[in-house]
C-alpha cells in the first residue's frame, strides 16, 4: 500500500486567500443566525430547533476540515492528490447541504477546491477539477430552483417579500433569471481564477527555473576559469622548459667545457666552477619539477590513492615529517575531481611546509554515500584565518571545491595547528 505523503503549502499568499474565502463562506452560512430578527412572539418547534443545532454545528466543523486541509497538500502520487481534491469536494458539499444558502456559501469554497488543484495539478487537471467545480454549482442551483431539500433545509435563499406578491409566472422567470446570472457570473469568476493561480504558479515557476540556471552558471564559469587557469599553467610550463631549461642546460654544457680546459694547478678556480655546475644543476632540477607540477594532468595515469601516497612519500622524504595517512576509496572518483583532491592536498602540504612548522600531519581521505571527504590536519603554529585575506593557496583550495559543487571549512587559531575539510560528489557538480 502506497503511503501518503504531504508537503506544507508552497504558496503562503494563496494560503491566505484560502482563509479569506474560506471566511466568506462560514460568514455566508451563519450571519443569517447573527442578524436577522424573526417575528415577535415566533418560536420554532422542538423538533426542527433541536434538529438545527448539530447541523449547524456539523456544517462548521466540515469547513473546519476542509480549512484545515489546505496546511497540507499531498505530493507523492495522482492517486492521493485526486483523493485529496474529491474530499475537499465532498466536504464543500457537505457543508451546502446541512447550511444551505447555497448561493452565497458554495461559490467561496468550491473557489478553494479550484486553487488546490491548481497547486496538485496540471493544466489537464485543473481544468478537470473545474469542471466538476462548476458542474457542482449548476447542480445545485438546479435544486435550489426546483425547491429540492436533501435534509430538509433548503438549499437557496428565501425570496424576499416583494417577490413573493408576483404572480407564479413572473416570479419563476425571474428567478430562472437571476439562477441564469449566477452561474454565469461564478463561472467568469471561476475561470479568471484559474488563469490568475496559473499565471502565479508560472511566475514561480520561471522563478525557480532562473535560480537554478544561474546557479549552473556559476558553476559553469567557476570550471570554465579553472580550465582556463590550467591552460594558462601550462603555457607557462612550456615557456619555462622551451627558455629557462634550455638556458641551464646551455650553462652547464659551458660549464663542463670549461672545467676540461682549466690547467691542473688551479685548484681554487676548479672549487668555484665545482659549486657553479651543482648550483646550475640544482636550478634544473627545480625547473623540471616546477614544470611537473604545472602540467595538467597530475596524476599521469594512476588512481587517486596511488597519485596521494607518491606524493605523501615525496613529501617525507623531502621534509622529514611524518604523515599519519588514511584513504579508503570504494571506487575511484571521476577525472575531475581526482584532480582536484591531488592539487589540494599538493597545496595543502606545501603550506604546511612553508608555513605550519608542523612535526605531524594527519591526512585522511573516506568515500561516503556518494560524497568524499577529506581531511587535512597539523600540529603546527596555526594562524587566525579572518586575518589571512591574501593567501592565494587558501583560495585555491576553496575554488576547487567548489567549482565542483563541493564544500570548503577551514578551522585553525594561532598556536593550534590547523584542520582543512572538503567535501566533494565523487561525480563533480551535477548539471
Amino acid at each position: 500500500m502506497q503511503q501518503l505523503v504531504c508537503d506544507r503549502h508552497p504558496f503562503r499568499l494563496l494560503l491566505y486567500l484560502e482563509w479569506i474565502l474560506l471566511s466568506i463562506a462560514v460568514l455566508a452560512a451563519f450571519s443569517p443566525l447573527l442578524f436577522s430578527h424573526p417575528p415577535k412572539h415566533f418560536s420554532p418547534p422542538l423538533p426542527q430547533l433541536a434538529l438545527a443545532v448539530p447541523l449547524r454545528a456539523a456544517a462548521l466543523l466540515s469547513m473546519a476540515g476542509f480549512g484545515l486541509m489546505g496546511l497540507w497538500l499531498p505530493t507523492q502520487s495522482r492517486l492521493s492528490q485526486g483523493l485529496y481534491s474529491a474530499v475537499g469536494l465532498g466536504l464543500s458539499w457537505l457543508a451546502v447541504l446541512l447550511v444551505g444558502h447555497g448561493q452565497s456559501v458554495f461559490p467561496p469554497l468550491l473557489l478553494i477546491v479550484v486553487i488546490r488543484a491548481c497547486l496538485l495539478f496540471p493544466w489537464s487537471g485543473r481544468l478537470l477539477v473545474a469542471g466538476l467545480a462548476y458542474a457542482s454549482f449548476i447542480l445545485m442551483l438546479l435544486l435550489a430552483f426546483l425547491g429540492v431539500r436533501p435534509l430538509g433545509i433548503p438549499l437557496g435563499r428565501s425570496l424576499p417579500a416583494l417577490l413573493r406578491r408576483m404572480p407564479s409566472e413572473s416570479l419563476q422567470s425571474v428567478l430562472l433569471g437571476l439562477t441564469l446570472n449566477t452561474a454565469l457570473l461564478f463561472g467568469l469568476v471561476l475561470g479568471f481564477v484559474l488563469l490568475l493561480v496559473g499565471a502565479v504558479l508560472a511566475e514561480s515557476r520561471s522563478r525557480l527555473q532562473l535560480s537554478e540556471a544561474n546557479h549552473r552558471l556559476r558553476q559553469y564559469a567557476l570550471l570554465i576559469e579553472n580550465q582556463a587557469t590550467l591552460q594558462e599553467r601550462n603555457r607557462i610550463a612550456r615557456e619555462i622548459h622551451d627558455s629557462v631549461g634550455h638556458s641551464l642546460v646551455a650553462q652547464s654544457i659551458q660549464l663542463e667545457n670549461v672545467d676540461m680546459l682549466l690547467p691542473a694547478n688551479s685548484g681554487l678556480l676548479a672549487d668555484h666552477l665545482h659549486k657553479a655546475r651543482q648550483l646550475g644543476r640544482e636550478a634544473l632540477q627545480h625547473v623540471r619539477q616546477s614544470v611537473a607540477t604545472l602540467r595538467h594532468h597530475p596524476l599521469q595515469g594512476k588512481t587517486l590513492s596511488a597519485a596521494i601516497a607518491a606524493l605523501l612519500h615525496e613529501f617525507q622524504q623531502t621534509h622529514a615529517v611524518p604523515i599519519e595517512a588514511e584513504v579508503q576509496l570504494e571506487t575511484e572518483p571521476s577525472p575531475e575531481v581526482a584532480t582536484a583532491f591531488y592539487r589540494i592536498i599538493q597545496e595543502a602540504l606545501t603550506n604546511i611546509s612553508k608555513h605550519a612548522q608542523a612535526d605531524r600531519v594527519k591526512l585522511s581521505l573516506r568515500d561516503r554515500s556518494g560524497s568524499l571527504t577529506l581531511q587535512i590536519q597539523d600540529n603546527g603554529q596555526g594562524f587566525d584565518p579572518s586575518q589571512n585575506t591574501t593567501g592565494f593557496g587558501l583560495q585555491s583550495m576553496r575554488e576547487r571545491t567548489t567549482a565542483l559543487g563541493g564544500s570548503f571549512y577551514l578551522q585553525s587559531q594561532p598556536a593550534q595547528g590547523c584542520q582543512i575539510q572538503v567535501v566533494m560528489p565523487r561525480q563533480g557538480a551535477v548539471a
